[in-house]
């Protein structure tokens, strides 16, 4: 029988220490309510000794959530700040009074400058006078993977016996091995399991040596039934453990690790996205999970073998945590096999085995240009040889010309597309420049698409920067995304933009246009004589602008 493993968010927490993470009120309930959606066990919500601020958004996140998720906050092992955390707690139905005190050598004479006698009494008196408040109390050992063990266990027996409910073990500065590590929870645990099996045995690893997820499921291993983990990895120095790389070890590997948690992993993703939208702190594109390019191949050998068949190179469905299906980022990297499913998704015959070897080398040439290869060029490659033949009477939209003014009244965009023969231009105003250039990229393609995430980035250190769109139909409700890298951002943007749209055209089953929305039935159809109506109306002010 599989253990469930309770888990503890403390992104509002340790992961709000790093510098420029800060969060203000508004936002620190939005994220509670994204963690609370995602299905967390405790949610620590701050450090209310700490200032005033944080103890009004801690009582503000009880309130706000505390009805289904138990909340907690961190105070040292002194009467005011454990008197702090419970007035800011004590309104949410299941509150958890977290107490801290080190046990390391290092801790207790150069932090403490005292006894390791007198510190050890300082957190049994600490916890006695929180249960006499609240009887939910967790102790946090801290720095305990660098504490000599026997002193580690007196300080764990002494407060289970005072009445802590929850022991927590933290690998503060990312000091153990995993080895290590999952002895020490080995140890404590069968211990702990004599003197007390209704205590919860908790881990809070840091990665400072990168092995804070690789820890922490030691830990599991040894039997720890609580993590202590961050949206993100989030966390003062390195970061603290991931939530979303635990999480999905135990769920793929479950075989393995015997162990679940209550997460909602679908809600992964736009947990990580909410987080970099409120801090401002991007994700690593290669990060596990939430980065990127966790989910998007380019090597060619990748390329073929997820073609076959996804499990080939893929050990969890992106689908699984909320992201977009499997990207096949076209490289000069990228084999035929890629290259030709491509082509063939765009409706363009490769039965010809010369035209189409004569294809893939123009691709590797552009390739080799462009860096990456998007659907629109794949589709103007093709489309421009003589021996290719289109199914479908798919035209694509590309950037002929624009032009786009900011300032502080009415920044303002033009645009001229092209698609196949015809020209269509238009105008719009926006709250910024980028607003008012996608407001009118939406009216000249016709299509009700709402913006779900955009970036703009460096590439490298060279001058080239590279955009990043997602959009999701008003029609259909399906989601595209989109990139394009050019030196002028706004081009960029306006490249991303049309990709994704183009990828939404490319989609036969997408009701994207006005002639394919019209075919939907039911509700959709109110909402699809608006559409045919806006692309009318824009396609006939574009023809007169081009005249």
């Amino acid at each position: 029988m599989n253990r469930n493993i309770i888990v503890l968010d403390t992104t509002l927490r340790d992961g709000e220490q790093v510098p420029g993470a800060k969060l203000n009120m508004p936002q620190k309930i939005e994220m509670a309510q994204q963690l609370k959606r995602l299905g967390v066990d405790i949610i620590e919500a701050g450090f209310p000794a700490s200032s005033q601020g944080d103890f009004e958004a801690v009582q503000a996140i009880a309130r706000s959530v505390g009805d289904s998720v138990s909340i907690t906050a961190l105070g040292r092992a002194v009467k005011s700040d454990i008197d702090a955390v419970y007035e800011s707690i004590k309104l949410a139905q299941d509150p958890l009074i977290h107490i801290v005190l080190g046990t390391s050598n290092i801790h207790v004479e150069k932090k403490f400058s005292r006894s390791k006698e007198a510190v050890l009494q300082m957190g049994v008196d600490a916890v006695r006078y929180a249960k006499t408040l609240l009887p939910a109390v967790q102790y946090s050992t801290e720095d305990a993977s660098r504490s000599e063990f026997e002193y580690l266990w007196a300080t764990i027996e002494a407060v289970v016996k005072a009445g802590a409910t929850m022991i927590n073990v933290p690998d503060t500065v990312g000091f153990a091995v995993p080895e290590e590590f999952g002895d020490l929870i080995r140890r404590i645990n069968e211990r702990l399991k004599n003197l007390d099996d209704r205590v919860v045995l908790s881990v809070h690893c840091h990665n400072d040596l990168g092995l804070a997820t690789a820890n922490t499921l030691s830990a599991i291993r040894g039997g720890a039934d609580k993590v202590e983990v961050t949206i993100n990895g989030l966390g003062e120095r390195a970061g603290n453990t991931s939530l979303e790389e635990v999480v999905m070890g135990l769920k793929v590997r479950e075989s393995f690790y015997r162990a679940q948690t209550n997460i909602n992993t679908k809600e992964l993703i736009r947990s990580s996205r909410l987080l970099t939208h409120l801090t401002g702190l991007d994700v690593q594109v290669n990060k596990a999970i939430t980065g990127e390019n966790a989910f998007a191949h380019s090597s060619g050998i990748h390329q073929d073998g997820l073609l076959k068949d996804k499990n080939v190179y893929e050990i969890m469905s992106p689908e699984d945590v909320g992201a977009d299906s499997m990207e096949l980022v076209l490289t000069a990297r990228s084999g035929r096999h890629a290259f030709k499913h491509a082509v063939e998704k765009m409706g363009f015959d490769t039965s010809d085995g010369a035209e189409f070897e004569a294809l893939f080398a123009q691709f590797l040439e552009l390739a080799d240009t462009k860096k990456e290869v998007y659907d629109h060029d794949v589709y103007y490659l093709a489309s421009s040889r003589s021996g290719a033949s289109r199914s479908g009477g798919k035209e694509l939209y590309e950037l002929d010309s624009f032009q786009v003014i900011t300032n502080d009244l009415y920044p303002t965009a033009t645009v001229q597309l092209r698609k196949g023969g015809e020209a269509v231009k238009g105008s719009a105003v926006g709250d910024g420049p980028i607003d008012a250039l996608y407001t009118v990229l939406r009216q000249l393609v016709g299509i009700d698409a709402e913006l779900k995430d955009y970036k703009i980035s460096s590439l490298s250190r060279g001058k080239e920067a590279i955009g990043r769109v997602n959009i999701r139909l008003a029609v259909g409700g399906r989601s595209y995304s989109g990139r394009a890298m050019d030196t002028d951002i706004i081009k960029a943007s306006a490249g991303a933009f049309l990709n994704a749209v183009n990828a939404a055209l490319l989609d036969e089953g997408a009701g994207t246009t006005a002639e394919q929305a019209a075919a939907n039935e039911g509700s959709e159809q109110a909402a699809t004589g608006q559409v045919a109506e806006h692309a009318a109306a824009v396609s006939t002010s574009g023809q007169a602008a081009a005249e």
